[in-house]
């Protein structure tokens, strides 16, 4: 596994989670709320805002057939052409997004969906391309876009380890250089104790690539949690309002809670650090403050010391507790008075 560079900013060991803001749909047709939600996310400290581009006839057909219908969840009673229609991206906002990222300093780069969005794409210098999990068995797509020389982020819902490493050798194949595999359930919402997370570590071993996390739930445990687990990136579903009524506003987060996310993460990547049992800079204060021996009832010269006059307790300026049961019935070689600390020099 080797880190990899998207728009300049290193992604991997010894790099803090790399945080794609999802856009996808949240935008209910209205490019002035897709604007904002970009500055939302720039503001909240995300490393990138991330599209999709498709149209309704670029992703399925116009169809009423009983396969082409949703039965139940979030989308049920209507056909995939319907849903695709009111969701996509309209194509000829692409540019204006794209200027818009360059304006606010945040990269940008969308999921294809056909090798028409790859070309426009292009077009417009996309930095990366995602794969998402739906077309990760779309080896003839993950080919063509991997041609395109630029870094790869396969997602993997509904993927066995087979599809896993098919689209894996296709990316390959295809010319990539530069992958992460994300770990992802397609659930929307998805419940946690489906996420497996231990699936993170298995995977990067497994596959030998980089691995993320992209994460349905509707908080930020799981997301924290699968950075420790060694989820080098982790991409969310971004909105202004999870009551906006939008396809995918139900199960994404709100601007604060990117903000949270955002934070919590660094957090806990800081807080895994490396194997390290040295004293910490910020304990070297307190050592002071450790249990030691001290003479807690006044000793004579020549008197023996005994459980009732040497105790350990704090603070740390005596001998050390493990000495404890070797001092017993030693004899004090000088006066010692309570609250003496306990050194060898005044023992017989």
């Amino acid at each position: 596994m080797k880190n990899i560079t998207i728009d300049g900013r290193k992604i991997g060991e010894k790099c803090p989670p790399y945080i794609i803001a999802e856009l996808s749909a949240n935008h209910n047709g209205d490019i002035n709320r897709a604007f904002k939600i970009m500055e939302e996310a720039k503001a909240a400290g995300a490393d990138a805002i991330k599209l999709q581009t498709y149209r309704a006839d670029t992703i399925t057909i116009d169809c009423d057939n009983d396969e082409f219908q949703i039965q139940g969840g979030l989308w049920g009673g209507q056909t995939l052409y319907n849903l695709y229609e009111s969701a996509q991206m309209p194509w000829e906002w692409h540019k204006p997004l794209f200027d818009k990222a360059k304006e606010l300093g945040i990269t940008i780069f969308s999921s294809p969906f056909d090798f028409t969005a790859v070309d426009l794409l292009e077009e417009l210098g996309a930095p990366a391309y995602k794969i998402a999990s739906f077309e990760a068995v779309d080896i003839p797509l993950i080919k063509y876009v991997a041609k395109t020389g630029k870094p790869m982020i396969i997602s993997t819902g509904m993927a066995d380890e087979s599809e896993i490493q098919e689209a894996i050798n296709a990316a390959y194949e295809g010319g990539c250089k530069e992958l992460v595999v994300l770990h992802c359930v397609s659930g929307y919402p998805a419940p946690a104790e489906d996420y497996n997370l231990a699936t993170i570590p298995d995977m990067a071993e497994r596959f030998g690539v980089l691995t993320g996390l992209s994460d349905h739930t509707i908080d930020n445990t799981t997301a924290i949690a699968s950075v420790v687990l060694g989820a080098s990136v982790i991409e969310k579903h971004v909105t202004l309002d999870r009551n906006g009524g939008g396809a995918d506003d139900s199960f994404s987060l709100e601007p604060a809670e990117l903000r949270a996310l955002c934070r919590d993460a660094k957090t806990a990547w800081l807080a895994l650090g490396s194997v390290n049992y040295e004293r910490k800079e910020s304990e070297k204060g307190n050592v002071k403050f450790r249990r030691s021996l001290y003479v807690v009832k006044d000793v004579k010269k020549g008197e023996k010391l005994t459980s009732e006059n040497v105790k350990s307790i704090r603070p740390g300026f005596g001998l050390a507790p493990k000495y404890y049961d070797e001092v017993l019935g030693k004899k004090a070689l000088v006066d010692m008075h309570k609250g003496m600390p306990l050194r060898i020099d005044n023992i017989q």
